[in-house]
């Protein structure tokens, strides 16, 4: 059973740029207009899924209310918590902090910044998520609207890359993935593939 997922990341917001994790940030105007102009030639979808944090929930719930799908809001896809560096910029970092900052950059599961969700931890959610979808949604095809470190995670398996590179995944505001899921036992198989208009 094989799961097409679209994944969507949410657009900017009007705290800026930095570490936003669990900050429940609105998007900004041109991260309104990031997304409406992502999606205007995507589609039909099955159902919609969200992260309940309001930069993803907000157009998720447009979008499912024009095209007439049901939205489900899925915790366990919200952004990693970057605990003591919540609303900081990589330029603040660097002025403050800049070793522990290299260390989460190059092994971000073997350092955890401080007061932070382990990386190990929230790679177990996310593919909870993603096995729970699959059960739920064999054959559907699914917009799923996230964030960039649940992407990244995503699609850095399906792309066979080792663990230490997983930051070096490029997912842009209103940036658009399409992976398909299935499994194998208890094994998860990712698959990504070129994300076309409809």
């Amino acid at each position: 059973m094989t799961l097409r997922l679209d994944l969507l990341r949410h657009g900017a917001t009007s705290g800026g740029g930095g570490f936003r994790g669990r900050l429940d940030d609105p998007l900004s105007e041109t991260g309104w207009a990031q997304l409406r102009d992502a999606m205007a030639d995507h589609g039909p979808w099955t159902s919609v899924l969200s992260s309940p944090l309001q930069r993803c929930a907000a157009f998720a719930t447009e979008l499912a209310r024009q095209r007439g799908l049901e939205l489900q809001l899925e915790p366990d896809l919200r952004e990693l918590d970057f605990g003591a560096w919540e609303g900081r910029t990589a330029g603040e970092l660097m002025n403050s902090d800049a070793e522990a900052l290299g260390r989460f950059w190059h092994d971000p599961y073997g350092f955890t910044p401080p007061g932070a969700e382990p990386v190990a931890h929230f790679e177990a959610r996310v593919l909870g998520a993603l096995h729970r979808l699959i059960d739920r949604h064999a054959k559907a095809h699914l917009l799923v609207v996230t964030h960039a470190g649940v992407m990244r995670l995503l699609l850095a398996q399906a792309r066979g890359l080792p663990r230490e590179q997983l930051l070096q995944v490029e997912v842009a505001h209103a940036g658009l993935f399409t992976l398909h899921a299935a499994r194998a036992g208890t094994q998860l198989l990712l698959e990504e593939s070129p994300c076309r208009p409809s």
